[in-house]
């Protein structure tokens, strides 16, 4: 029947008259007898089947629970792998360590993760200490009192008010958390509290559970007293019972209430439980138990209440529904049927169609397709083949059809070799091909699963794509990237034998050059001693500016060591107060020189990352040259204090308004042995902001300085982030 014709057999049959009002009638009261007869008796199996759902789910939210709980474990052994590397970690490091957890995202009720040390009365006090030397602050213990052991809490991330008031609590004063802590030391494995107040003494004052996992130096020993004796301490983590159950809770596809308690400690709620949203006695209750961690637990779920006579699941009442609303339609069927036998003759043709217009399109991609292609059978043999691959392999498509694909290739004539066969799945290989005329070309094959026509022996399609140039392309850049790696390390041998060579040249200046030089000062000075009385005052002012000049000499070698020193040493990296830094080199310039006035301003909290020895030499010259150049000034001033910040570095500045210079001079401003001014006005040897830029390069940075002549000086620098690492 065709398409045009299906709507007037439609319409025919919507227009026919309704004939036999009473079997329809029959038919609808039997049929809603039948209902209520088949409702009242699958009832009972109805309720039986909704109670092995309520099981399920019930199961299911029990292994939910217990792999919720697992994935949490699996973040706190995160954290004591940590110190699988690190004796104890830094702050800094635990606090990366948590920001790379993305806490708030993946495990909204964890309150933070925090580690815990075992440590007696000196190992507490060696631990305050070195806190407060490295800038920490103190650590508080609370409660106080003297005890033989302490467990204060050290890290807690992430930093949020209530994590950091927590920060010093003796964990191991509280017998709750100090039973869990002694079950994990003794056990090497996690152990949990009882229902405890997560955060004692802060605000907050949610009740929940503390999970602790040991922390032993090295292996985990084998005995309970060697575990004890290597105990460091724990890796620990506050967890929010009600935000972790309720999230659990809300996965669940049914709803049903739960209720937790701790059958080890007299039945203490764990939680507390939500309410279904009904009224009544739930229609069904189950209690399990669960083992985590150290507690036993029970676990008591209720599903929604139903009552009367329709009681059971919410299932047997859409039934009856059904069964009525299907009675009352029973006497429509034919109708029904017959415009359903119509539609289905419609959509025949449109998926005749469809098929139609689906081969034309797949016949036109492998026809007009720049890449060859072909349709192979269970043995390889091509069963259809368009005219790119008849191109790539030098033939026609007419003579490739029932020949074995892979006769041409080198290396074999069928794929299953290797253990592959035509329409096992999707499969791209290289094979290299011997064309008619004696050429070798590389070609990348796909395979890929395709069904042929019922009937008909297809199992997959194979797209050939010529590859050759792009290898031989690859080959040359491959040679390339050799030749460049030849010459980067023949550069690198010359580059290091200059190194050397500069070396040697330092301590030929260190020991060759002064040798002469202590010679001429020291018979300078027996000269100037034994005969001063027989040479007059015009050859002892000789004598001496020999001298002078002998002692300058001295000193330009060792300030030219020095510069060759920072640029050979090794860096060590650390966070470095350089506020504090620079109030220790003020000191220092006011004790040398107590009768100047200068007005110092340090902007507190500077900090970068460093080498610290470097850092200082840095701050030291930039610092003394300003106090310095301002040894003219009635008033001077001096400044140091942060610029901009950037994605890894951040920007300092140290200002005066001494002499200055002029700022077509600043160019020469950080070569060795240049100077603006001259000895008589500012003594130096222009070795210091020299040493200054080599310092700052090294540690990835620039410098620039801005000033006019009699208007003072600003030097810029950057140097890494707090907490950056930079190669050196």
């Amino acid at each position: 029947m065709s398409s045009q014709a299906s709507p007037s057999l439609t319409s025919a049959l919507l227009r026919a008259p309704t004939r036999g009002y009473a079997l329809p009638a029959l038919v609808l009261l039997s049929s809603l007898l039948l209902v209520f007869l088949y409702w009242r008796g699958a009832q009972q199996s109805e309720l039986r089947a909704a109670y092995a759902e309520f099981v399920s789910e019930t199961e299911g939210i029990t292994k939910l629970l217990r792999q919720r709980l697992l994935n949490y474990e699996l973040v706190i052994r995160g954290g004591v792998s940590l110190f699988a590397s690190v004796e104890r970690p830094s702050a800094a490091q635990w606090k990366d360590y948590v920001d790379g957890l993305d806490i708030d995202k993946h495990f909204p009720a964890l309150a933070g993760l925090g580690f815990v040390p075992y440590l007696d009365q000196g190992e507490l006090r060696a631990l305050q200490q070195a806190m407060r030397e490295t800038g920490e602050g103190p650590l508080v213990i609370r409660p106080e009192g003297v005890r033989n052991r302490y467990g204060p809490l050290l890290y807690l991330q992430p930093s949020i008010p209530s994590n950091r008031e927590a920060i010093g609590y003796d964990m191991f004063s509280e017998p709750a958390r100090k039973a869990a802590m002694a079950g994990a030391a003794e056990s090497g494995a996690a152990r949990m509290t009882q229902p405890v107040q997560l955060m004692p003494a802060t605000r907050w004052s949610a009740p929940g559970l503390m999970l602790y996992v040991p922390v032993y130096r090295g292996q985990t020993p084998k005995t309970v007293a060697q575990r004890w004796q290597a105990l460091q301490g724990w890796v620990c983590m506050p967890l929010d019972t009600r935000a972790f159950i309720d999230e659990i809770l809300r996965t669940t596809p049914g709803r049903i209430g739960l209720t937790i308690s701790d059958a080890a400690n007299n039945g203490q709620q764990v939680y507390p439980g939500v309410p279904t949203g009904d009224k009544g006695t739930p229609l069904f209750e189950r209690t399990t138990e669960l083992d985590v961690y150290g507690r036993h637990w029970q676990l008591h779920f209720s599903s929604e209440a139903q009552g009367g006579l329709l009681a059971g699941p919410p299932e047997l009442l859409a039934v009856l529904i059904i069964g009525v609303i299907a009675s009352l339609l029973l006497s429509g069927i034919t109708l029904a049927l017959a415009r359903t036998e119509s539609m289905a003759q419609l959509k025949a043709a449109q998926m005749s169609e469809s098929y139609r217009r689906s081969e034309l399109r797949f016949r036109n991609a492998m026809r007009y397709s720049a890449s060859g292609k072909a349709l192979l059978d269970h043995n390889g043999t091509i069963v259809e083949a368009n005219p790119s691959l008849a191109t790539i392999l030098g033939s026609t498509p007419e003579l490739l059809v029932g020949e074995l694909f892979t006769r041409r290739f080198v290396g074999g004539q069928d794929e299953v070799s290797d253990g592959w066969t035509p329409g096992q799945g999707v499969r791209r290989i290289m094979r290299r091909l011997h064309r008619m005329d004696g050429e070798v070309r590389d070609l990348q094959l796909t395979y890929a699963p395709v069904p042929g026509n019922i009937g008909q022996d297809v199992a997959s399609l194979v797209e050939v794509e010529d590859v050759t140039e792009r290898l031989r392309a690859q080959a040359q850049e491959q040679a390339l990237n050799r030749l460049l790696e030849a010459r980067v390390a023949m550069r690198t041998r010359e580059l290091t034998h200059a190194n050397q060579e500069l070396e040697s040249f330092a301590y030929s200046v260190s020991h060759d050059l002064r040798t002469p030089l202590r010679s001429i000062e020291g018979f300078s000075r027996l000269l100037a001693e034994r005969y001063s009385d027989r040479v007059d005052s015009e050859g002892r002012d000789y004598l001496a500016r020999v001298r002078n000049a002998a002692g300058r000499m001295d000193e330009l070698i060792e300030a030219l060591l020095r510069m060759s020193r920072v640029s050979r040493s090794t860096l060590t990296w650390a966070t470095l107060d350089l506020s504090l830094i620079a109030h220790d080199v003020i000191g220092e310039l006011r004790e040398a020189d107590p009768q100047r006035q200068a007005l110092v301003e340090i902007e507190p909290g500077l900090q970068a990352t460093g080498d610290a020895a470097l850092v200082r030499n840095l701050l030291q010259n930039l610092l003394d040259n300003a106090w310095k150049f301002t040894s003219g000034r009635e008033k001077a001033h001096i400044v140091f204090g942060r610029g901009a910040q950037h994605a890894e570095q951040v920007e300092f500045f140290i200002r005066d308004n001494g002499a200055g210079f002029s700022p077509e001079y600043a160019g020469k401003l950080f070569r060795p042995f240049q100077r603006l001014h001259s000895q008589q006005e500012f003594p130096g040897y222009g070795i210091g902001l020299a040493s200054v830029r080599r310092i700052i390069e090294r540690h990835g940075g620039t410098i620039r300085a801005e000033s006019k002549l009699g208007e003072g000086v600003t030097f810029w620098f950057t140097l890494p982030k707090k907490g950056a690492r930079t190669e050196d």
